[in-house]
């Protein structure tokens, strides 16, 4: 049986704390708590759509562009997000943090796994406590974000706890985390349902390649990519507003993908 403890969080969020939580995990330490945020609608019933949010190496919980995203669901759709932080982020940050902490995190085999059994037992905690995950579900994560959220997407397929669309990105299989590549491969070809992909074109962490490999392993033929200039964190702001709108549209009604063919001749 897990105990949840809340706090007053950032912008209209409450924190929480998950401990003594069961896991499958080989973590020597298996009580590891996980920790997160989740802005509700004050009018909210099991069917309310529910946005999970992972963060990059560098940032935790209410890195942006989650804070704004999480504040834009609720105000305009009524939505309910949910972000934990990373396994050495945030409330539970080792030594300096960030993409330094991350580095020695990823020496274990199964810190893929560990973060995975982090999401499903915040989401579990979450449905149980406030009565939310029952209805459609949405995923936003990049970089970090998507190299934890393929995994945790393929996992709750399994568990029969689709989702309902995904905007992924800033991540590819090769660069920062080839050594996990087939994980990542294997993972993106359980996804189904509609996905926006976000792409950087000078990258310093991730080459296009790896992008492209990623991208097309994703088994859904409802998928896009929107490729801009810039570093791996030089993302367009417009870029963010289609995220908002590509989840949040999905969260309501199916959209069919429609080619209008030919458009020209």
């Amino acid at each position: 049986m897990s105990t949840i403890e809340w706090q007053p969080g950032q912008g209209g969020a409450e924190d929480f704390i998950i401990t003594n939580a069961t896991r499958d995990s080989s973590l020597s330490e298996a009580t590891r708590p996980v920790t997160g945020a989740l802005w509700q609608p004050e009018e909210h019933n099991p069917s309310t759509p529910l946005i999970l949010c992972g963060h990059g190496a560098s940032g935790d919980r209410y890195q942006p562009p989650i804070l704004h995203l999480a504040k834009r669901f609720l105000r305009e759709r009524g939505y309910a997000t949910l972000s934990i932080d990373g396994p050495v982020h945030g409330l539970r940050q080792v030594g300096p943090g960030g993409r330094e902490a991350l580095q020695a995190e990823m020496q274990r085999s199964d810190f893929v796994d560990d973060m995975v059994s982090d999401w499903l037992i915040a989401l579990a905690s979450v449905t149980a406590e406030r009565h939310l995950g029952t209805g459609p579900l949405g995923y936003f994560g990049l970089s970090m974000g998507t190299i934890f959220g393929l995994p945790l997407l393929a996992a709750a397929g399994k568990q029969g706890r689709s989702f309902r669309a995904a905007a992924l990105g800033l991540a590819g299989t090769t660069g920062a985390v080839s050594f996990i590549s087939q994980r990542l491969l294997d993972d993106a070809s359980t996804v189904t349902h509609p996905v926006a992909f976000l792409m950087q074109l000078e990258d310093e962490l991730f080459p296009r390649d790896g992008y492209l490999e990623l991208f097309d392993a994703l088994a859904t033929k409802d998928k896009r990519m929107h490729a801009n200039p810039g570093l791996h964190p030089e993302i367009p702001a417009e870029e963010v507003a289609f995220c908002f709108d590509f989840l949040a549209d999905r969260m309501e009604a199916d959209i069919p993908r429609n080619i209008t063919n030919p458009i020209a001749d």
